[in-house]
């Protein structure tokens, strides 16, 4: 019964840098990791990155890494996403997941171990 909703999606130019959050409608409850996968057209969804809440620990899909930054808001339920030097590659929909338990037996780069998705918000690159 997670909610989450993305925004600050939109349009931005080679090179500028956009930040994107994914709040989780829980309650009190707080995930065990939040992630952000994106996918572009044509493309299979790939994973972004993801956050563990308890001590915060990130992880980045290479391509990413040294631009984006995860950070998260423990007492808001609230990921972010901020993305600097952004390339037009980067285009896709953004789409946050949220893993409610520990005891993972697979990576939380697999989008299988996630148990709410949002809806996504589109990030456009242009050159």
């Amino acid at each position: 019964q997670v909610q989450l909703v993305e925004s600050g999606g939109g349009l931005v130019q080679a090179g500028g840098s956009l930040s994107v959050s994914c709040a989780a409608s829980a309650g009190t409850f707080s995930p065990y990791a939040m992630g952000w996968f994106r996918q572009a057209p044509g493309k299979e969804r790939e994973f972004v990155g993801r956050i563990t809440w308890n001590f915060g620990i990130t992880d980045y899909a290479d391509s990413v890494k040294g631009r984006f930054t995860i950070s998260r808001d423990n007492a808001k339920n609230t990921m972010y996403l901020q993305m600097n030097s952004l390339k037009p590659e980067d285009t896709a929909v953004y789409t946050c997941a949220y893993r409610t338990s520990g005891g993972l037996s697979r990576s939380l780069r697999s989008d299988s171990v996630y148990d709410y998705w949002g809806q996504g918000t589109q990030v456009t690159v242009s050159s």
